[in-house]
């Protein structure tokens, strides 16, 4: 030790108190019993790898042992907490079987209370205290300089022991008494100590955030084996103190030199301005929390992670108690569990079955897969909602976003490019460019709940193509290249165009939404606002029940607790199809395929391999809600109902007879029938006009009568083929002198029709009824869709009078239409 080093040592200032909380501390780490041995022996002398550093230790612990103790961390945290890692260095010290010579540093975690980061005022500067918040920036690990050496370059002094005050400093003279050095000083960093450094950003939590307030952030530095424990997205608790940290970014010199102040020249008065010589006149302090510790409230649905160990099903029933376990395990032994799942889960919403299977299905998600080349295939569904207003679109997203842990529910028209994907943005203090996460990002394992979908801006829908079918976000700008994860469920709401879904139009007709984007939808849910007596009785029942008795009227078969403990288990499972499932699949998918082709009964879009995919995700989800590690032909059967419910059947508007129901739209989907160009619409054959349909008899335009798209389809496919038929046999019969076509009367066609449909009638009143609806349905083709064109010229061959018969015309199939095959 030279002459400076042993002056600087009897001139150091004795912390009493500090000293104090270090034997304490000591005591407590030698002493502490749990189960009749050293609680914490084991995982000191675990601090010896390399890799190790931090001792992790629980305030309860302390609190227990000595409450005096526990007190003085709490209130001087700041000040002690480097006499708390000299107790634990000296502790691992004295029973580490091999001496190594590194720094180590303490993590308390459980402390009882928590607060908001809207609660940190300077009161609590100094203090231990816990803080929660959602992690939205993370920048890159860096050494950070704690304890320097530096080499004099002009006398070869050796300066240890320099502490760094928030940047990097320098000595501000050499120790070296003949030596005056200033400036010029060489760092050894083979003698100088680093540790890891991180910042974080966290804000507030959304349910914390009071009304009409900004969301209030703050950074979060971390050290040793802290970094890395939060990344954006993150729920996190951050245990640790608020410090004053000073604004160093306009300090570009090494040290802040005294000088006499030259503001009173000529007069006796002198001042010392360390910071007028760096042309800054005020310094500016904000405030930063240094956190010891990161607990994570939500890694991967809900579940702990264990230092080094892969979260597994084995992991998490090691992490349950007994009476959790046997809930689980009760759970999943439950016959009818699918309904108990989405009633526990939506008490509050009254119906839309289908639309909750969907959703709990998403919430299970499927098993994703890497081939052999490298491409990733995703796992989680999408599912979007659209509907009326008033059907209980945000309800879903709402109760979604509340009950999984990692969620985020953001609206489309309020939302950018940037804020779904991830935003490049420049460091305050280092000017660096850093990643600031989007809502895709945070919702990383999670699920993104995106409401008004459709109002949002073209190129915005763009910039989330990416992440739906790769998630992964890609971003190139300011010299920053990055791929970053975006493993999230999509769970949207639209409203249709006009504020009403009209059932006369397609699915496509109906929300302003891209084909690529409706294709990365696994579940398309249609929501129509009917009036319906009974479904508004009970729906009217349920909301007044609510408002009467808030807790009393929601029946919850399980508690969210206990679903939410289930799913996480359940997603730990990876089903593998069987040869029983993977045949019904193959099968399923070609029965899609050509019912798609078809024309009549066409989707709302080409159904694709995506749709193929859809269903293998959809099928692992039912696997996994059993806890099944193999995929069976039920498994795929409810899954190919889901789809066929939602996106491959969109319901087809059903056709009222009426003639005042002719108003519907020209050119829709369903029309079986090709025109030329040069055909007029409101033309029959030979230039006779059809007549108009209020010319029909008042009586039997006011009787109403619906009928279903596919009994309609059907009907007309009966028709149509016995009419063809009955043409292609009389024009055999009769050779070139019947070349012209005949036709077949009005009431021939529809007695043939009761005829056929005899064996399932049973009184005359149905055959009635059937000969009202066979006559409508005939007025619909020949008058609405035009595919039968009526005879009615004088002289036409067969018309025995010569005259205008329009009581009982000769029909004729439309020359252009395309039978359905």
């Amino acid at each position: 030790m030279d002459v400076a080093e042993a002056n600087a040592a009897q001139t150091a200032v004795k912390d009493e108190v500090g000293e104090r909380c270090q034997k304490l501390f000591q005591d407590f780490l030698e002493e502490f019993q749990e189960e009749g041995e050293v609680k914490y022996l084991e995982e000191a002398r675990d601090l010896v790898k390399p890799e190790r550093n931090t001792l992790e230790v629980s305030f309860v612990d302390i609190d227990k042992f000595s409450q005096n103790l526990a007190t003085i961390i709490v209130e001087e945290f700041y000040r002690v907490y480097p006499f708390l890692c000299r107790a634990v260095r000296n502790f691992v010290r004295d029973h580490a079987e091999v001496s190594v010579e590194k720094e180590y540093y303490l993590s308390v975690v459980d402390v009882p209370t928590r607060h908001k980061v809207r609660e940190l005022t300077t009161q609590k500067v100094g203090t231990l205290i816990r803080i929660s918040g959602q992690v939205v920036r993370t920048h890159p690990v860096h050494p950070e300089l704690v304890s320097a050496t530096f080499i004099c370059m002009d006398c070869q002094t050796v300066i240890t022991k320099v502490e760094q005050q928030f940047k990097y400093t320098q000595p501000t003279i050499c120790r070296n008494p003949i030596c005056n050095n200033r400036k010029n000083f060489l760092l050894d960093t083979n003698k100088s100590r680093f540790v890891d450094f991180q910042k974080v950003r966290i804000q507030e939590i959304q349910a914390e955030l009071p009304r009409g307030c900004i969301p209030r952030s703050v950074e979060v530095v971390l050290r040793a084996e802290a970094v890395d424990q939060a990344q954006a997205g993150d729920r996190c608790d951050f245990t640790g103190t608020l410090i004053v940290v000073p604004d160093v970014s306009v300090l570009n010199l090494p040290g802040a030199r005294a000088e006499n102040s030259a503001r009173h020249k000529g007069e006796d008065s002198e001042g010392v301005t360390g910071l007028k010589a760096l042309g800054v006149r005020d310094l500016n302090y904000r405030l930063a929390f240094l956190g010891c510790s990161v607990t994570q409230t939500n890694p991967k649905f809900g579940g702990k992670e264990v230092r080094g160990e892969e979260v597994t099903a084995e992991s998490i029933k090691r992490q349950m108690t007994e009476l959790e376990w046997n809930k689980v395990y009760e759970m999943s032994r439950d016959k009818n569990l699918y309904q108990n799942l989405i009633t526990s889960l939506f008490p509050t919403i009254h119906g839309n079955d289908e639309v909750k299977r969907g959703i709990l299905l998403m919430l299970f998600g499927g098993v994703p897969k890497t081939t052999q080349e490298g491409t990733s295939l995703r796992g989680d569904i999408n599912v979007c909602v659209v509907g009326d207003p008033s059907t209980a679109k945000s309800q879903f997203l709402k109760q979604v976003s509340d009950f999984t842990p990692r969620a985020i529910y953001t609206s489309g028209k309020a939302s950018s490019a940037a804020g779904l994907t991830a935003a490049v943005v420049r460091d305050e203090e280092s000017h660096e460019f850093v990643i600031e996460a989007g809502a895709l990002m945070l919702a990383d394992n999670g699920v993104c709940c995106i409401d008004e979908f459709d109002k949002m801006d073209q190129r915005d829908q763009v910039a989330i193509h990416e992440a739906m079918e790769q998630q992964t976000i890609s971003i190139t700008k300011a010299g920053v290249k990055a791929t970053l994860n975006a493993r999230t469920s999509i769970l949207a709401a639209a409203n249709p165009i006009g504020g009403r879904y009209d059932r006369a139009k397609s699915l496509r007709q109906n929300i302003a939404l891209s084909a690529p984007i409706m294709s990365r939808f696994d579940l398309f849910f249609i929501l129509v606002d009917e009036c319906n007596e009974v479904t508004d009785y009970a729906i009217a029942r349920r909301i007044v029940d609510l408002h009467c008795r808030n807790e009393a009227s929601v029946d919850r078969t399980y508690s969210l607790e206990e679903v939410q403990r289930y799913i996480l288990f359940a997603r730990q499972f990876r089903p593998k199809m069987n040869k029983e499932a993977t045949e019904y699949l193959v099968e399923q998918y070609r029965t899609l395929r050509q019912r798609d082709s078809v024309g009549v009964a066409r989707s709302s879009w080409r159904v694709t391999v995506r749709q193929l995919e859809s269903m293998i995700r959809l099928s692992e989800g039912m696997a996994r809600m059993h806890c099944s590690d193999q995929v069976a032909p039920k498994h795929v059967k409810e899954a190919f109902r889901l789809l066929n419910k939602s996106i491959i059947r969109v319901e087809q508007p059903d056709v009222h007879l009426d003639g005042e129901e002719g108003q519907e739209e020209e050119g829709e989907e369903e029309v079986p029938m090709e025109t030329d160009e040069n055909t007029d619409p409101n033309a029959g054959v030979n230039g006779v006009a059809t007549p108009a349909s209020q010319e029909k008899d008042p009586k039997e335009r006011s009787t109403t009568k619906t009928l279903s798209y596919e009994t309609y389809r059907n009907m007309t496919n009966l028709l149509m083929m016995h009419m063809r038929r009955e043409e292609m046999s009389t024009e055999s019969q009769e050779g070139e002198e019947g070349s012209e076509s005949a036709g077949l009367r009005r009431s021939a066609i529809v007695n043939w029709y009761l005829s056929e449909m005899s064996g399932e009638l049973e009184s005359e009143a149905e055959l009635v009824e059937q000969k009202v609806l066979v006559e409508k349905v005939l007025d619909r083709l020949t008058y609405h869709d035009q595919v039968i064109v009526p005879l009615t010229h004088t002289g036409l061959k067969g018309s025995s009078s010569g005259t205008l018969d329009e009581a009982d015309p000769l029909l004729v199939v439309h020359p252009n239409y395309i039978l359905d095959s």
